[in-house]
């Protein structure tokens, strides 16, 4: 009954209902606080509302009439009459209750008088507090709504259930709480009267005896309020109007606009709609149990979160306890390393401390010996053992030769604590799913028969392990830098074969793989080491698949290293020619590693080794890079042979990016018409393709025509040279990355000065070209006589 007391109180005063009228929306205000309420509108308002709605329409009909709803409330808290922006505002107030109501727009009724017969002005109007609608009242005024006779009779046994506990009606003097009442008699007792007065037998044993505040409601101390008809005052209600839901009288059925209108009796319509009201009850009923079990589930969850907080703290601060713990170990283990050098380096230093002393000593001695034998006056005594005092003294002073002097140890330690790796775990440590609906993958297995490098390429092939059967969703492939630094992923997808180009020539890089799925990460594979090609023109002379080793480490203490073993020489004249890879990461099915090189004869192959071995060449194999040439350009020859099918310059790369070494190929002019710009050079993989190369800041060029050469790199022109291109003629590019430097030639002959300097990167053979021009790519070559005898020289 308490959580009803909101529904029993007037939005306005926050008190019960006195007196409540029904508005037409439905909701429920005092007598006396509506009319306080009230506000006047224009004279033109009112009569202009009245004739847009017609005689025919009730003037609380506004719930399908807008037109009647003049008044208006702003989130501002300000009120205005729609359609006057003359009218006067009236600032918007709040009842005790918290909703906000108007202030009367008059002086409050003379006291005199009762809230149902002040006289209500001319033109009001009323705005519900709760929906804020409007309606201006009739010439009937407030009298127009209908009272609330149900809630007043629900405010009345509210306040009676809430009134002192009865009292017994027998007692003789202080009269005790009264604990039965007979329904028959009408008589509240207590337990002594009721024994006493209304004993449990005979004719009184019939009679009904219920609680004391049943009986309250049932005795109905009040008597019960008739509803009269509002258009017909000394008319009780006796139908009910179908069409405008509401009960009528019979003078409104003969006489007044309910006349048309279906009606039904009051009676029938008063069990139905409790009937209706009651089955609604029982649906709100079940929602409300539904909140009821939902809030005890709520409840539970609090208090099982707290005790889950407190237990997962726990487990934390462990967790951090034995990471604590177990760094501290290390720290020990490291300090103890530590001291360890400490005393290594503090013998070391005393030995030789002692030594010197020891033939400082001897020294010093000897210098004083001679130093008396100087003194000596007999010359025949002095030759006697001065020949062998010069020898002494020569063969001590050879002792102190160069690097006696010098300290056999560094006072620095040669001790560098890697700690990288750790920060950047703790920095990634972070919760996993504690509760795994299903196990983690097993670490894959690398097939090293599969596993190869090619030139600057690298493919890696690997597995679940036979009998594991945990799905797996992907992969994780990671490779080191080449130095041996961090790693750092590569490849992400569900292929088990992928190919990673683009890597430093002559280095050596460490592979992993680990499996994931919606539980969480797997261990690592173990680690795969993989040697890229050295490129240098004697071992492929001798063999003719370039070298590469794999060494699975982190294996067991027993592990051996694995050399793969090259094709026989019958095999390897069966090997077809292979175009080499992009810096960008490509998946393929499968993957040879084998490729064929032309042989050269052996004064060609003496010479060049010994210049490879003195410039530290990398020779590497490549052609043209359909995937990522531009549109326009037409590839022929296995793709060595390049042209295009536009007049404007197209951008094609090299399919292999170098980052050391030094690396030399040649283009060959095959067709040069109407004298254009074709440009050679390097580039980095973004480079723009729909211009010429050199206009970007990603390309480093040489672009040329039929009588001079410019050098050009972000758009900038330097070094004009006189000598240029035909038909037939060869340009050279020598790109030295152990100097950083990016030299030019045409037909073996040095073009102007050395192009550029300071290049340090992953760069691509690039050329730019129109349709006037064709050229063909030679790769494998050795650096040109001009370069050899520089490079010996420096």
């Amino acid at each position: 009954m308490e959580e009803m007391e909101e529904e029993l109180k007037c939005p306005v005063c926050g008190s019960f209902y006195r007196e409540p009228i029904i508005l037409p929306c439905s909701h429920n205000l005092c007598q006396a606080c509506a009319r306080n309420i009230l506000v006047q509108t224009p004279e033109s308002e009112s009569s202009q509302s009245r004739r847009a709605l017609g005689s025919g329409v009730s003037d609380y009909d506004y719930l399908d009439m807008d037109k009647m709803s003049l008044y208006s409330e702003a989130d501002s808290g300000y009120g205005s009459y729609a359609g006057f922006a003359s009218a006067p505002t009236t600032p918007c107030q709040k009842s005790p209750n918290g909703v906000r109501v108007f202030p009367p727009a008059m002086p409050p009724p003379a006291a005199h008088l009762s809230a149902s017969l002040a006289p209500v002005p001319r033109n009001s109007c009323i705005t519900c507090p709760q929906c804020h609608r409007s309606l201006i009242l009739d010439d009937r005024g407030l009298r127009g709504f209908p009272k609330n006779r149900v809630l007043e009779g629900v405010i009345d046994r509210y306040q009676q259930s809430k009134a002192a506990a009865l009292k017994c009606q027998l007692c003789e003097k202080a009269p005790k709480e009264a604990t039965v009442m007979c329904e028959q008699c009408d008589v509240f007792y207590c337990d002594a009267c009721r024994l006493r007065c209304h004993p449990p037998r005979g004719p009184l044993a019939k009679h009904r005896l219920v609680p004391p505040a049943q009986g309250r409601v049932s005795r109905r101390l009040s008597p019960r309020k008739i509803s009269t008809c509002t258009d017909h005052e000394l008319e009780n209600h006796s139908m009910y109007c179908v069409q405008c839901k509401m009960p009528v009288c019979y003078q409104c059925l003969e006489e007044g606009k309910h006349s048309s209108h279906e009606v039904k009796a009051l009676g029938a319509m008063w069990k139905l709609h409790k009937s209706q009201l009651s089955q609604a009850l029982n649906g709100l009923s079940d929602r409300a149990k539904e909140a009821k079990e939902f809030l005890v589930q709520l409840r539970n969850m609090v208090q099982q979160i707290q005790e889950n907080s407190v237990e997962f703290e726990a487990c934390l601060v462990a967790q951090c306890d034995a990471l604590i713990d177990a760094l501290n170990r290390r720290k020990a283990q490291l300090l103890s390393r530590v001291n360890k050098e400490h005393e290594y380096k503090l013998k070391v230093v005393r030995d030789q401390i002692s030594h010197c002393t020891v033939k400082l000593r001897q020294t010093t001695g000897l210098m004083e010996y001679c130093l008396e034998v100087i003194k000596e006056n007999d010359p025949s005594g002095f030759l006697q053992i001065s020949d062998a005092l010069i020898r002494r003294v020569h063969l001590t002073e050879d002792q102190w030769g160069k690097g006696t002097l010098m300290p056999r140890m560094t006072t620095d330690f040669d001790l560098n604590l890697d700690n990288t790796p750790l920060l950047q775990s703790i920095h990634q440590l972070d919760f996993v799913q504690m509760k795994a609906s299903s196990p983690v993958p097993a670490a894959p297995l690398l097939q090293l028969e599969d596993c190869c490098t090619h030139n600057n390429s690298a493919t890696l092939s690997w597995k679940q392990p036979p009998l594991s059967t945990v799905m797996v969703e992907g992969y994780i492939l990671e490779l080191d830098d080449g130095n041996g630094g961090q790693f750092r992923e590569v490849y992400v997808g569900k292929e088990t074969m992928c190919t990673v180009d683009g890597l430093h020539f002559n280095s050596t890089y460490s592979a992993r793989v680990k499996a994931f799925n919606k539980t969480g990460v797997s261990q690592y594979s173990k680690t795969l080491v993989l040697q890229t090609s050295e490129g240098k023109l004697l071992e492929i002379q001798i063999f003719p698949l370039l070298p590469f080793w794999l060494h699975p480490t982190n294996f067991d203490t027993d592990s051996e290293e694995r050399t793969l073993a090259f094709p026989s020489p019958s095999e390897r004249l069966q090997l077809r020619r292979m175009g080499p890879f992009s810096s960008t990461l490509n998946l393929q099915p499968s993957f040879s590693g084998r490729s064929c090189f032309d042989m050269l004869s052996s004064s060609h192959q003496l010479s060049l080794h010994s210049s490879l071995q003195s410039l530290n060449v990398s020779v590497a194999w490549f052609a043209f890079d359909p995937g990522s040439a531009h549109s326009d350009i037409i590839f022929s020859n296995d793709n060595l042979t390049v042209t295009c099918n536009s007049y404007d310059d197209r951008v094609v790369l090299g399919k292999t990016g170098f980052s050391k070494g030094v690396h030399y190929w040649e283009l060959t002019v095959d067709r040069y018409d109407n004298h254009p710009d074709p440009a050679f050079g390097v580039a980095c993989i973004d480079v723009i393709k729909d211009m010429m190369l050199g206009k970007d800041d990603k390309a480093w060029a040489m672009y040329v025509d039929n009588n001079r050469s410019w050098f050009m790199h972000n758009n900038s022109h330097t070094n004009r040279t006189e000598g240029g291109i035909t038909k037939g003629a060869t340009i050279g590019v020598l790109l030295d990355l152990n100097r950083k430097t990016l030299t030019f030639s045409i037909n073996e002959d040095q073009q102007g000065p050395i192009a550029f300097e300071n290049m340090e990167g992953l760069f691509f053979p690039a050329v730019s070209l129109n349709r006037n021009v064709q050229v063909t790519l030679h790769t494998g070559l050795p650096v040109p006589d001009f370069y050899s005898s520089r490079a010996s020289i420096a």
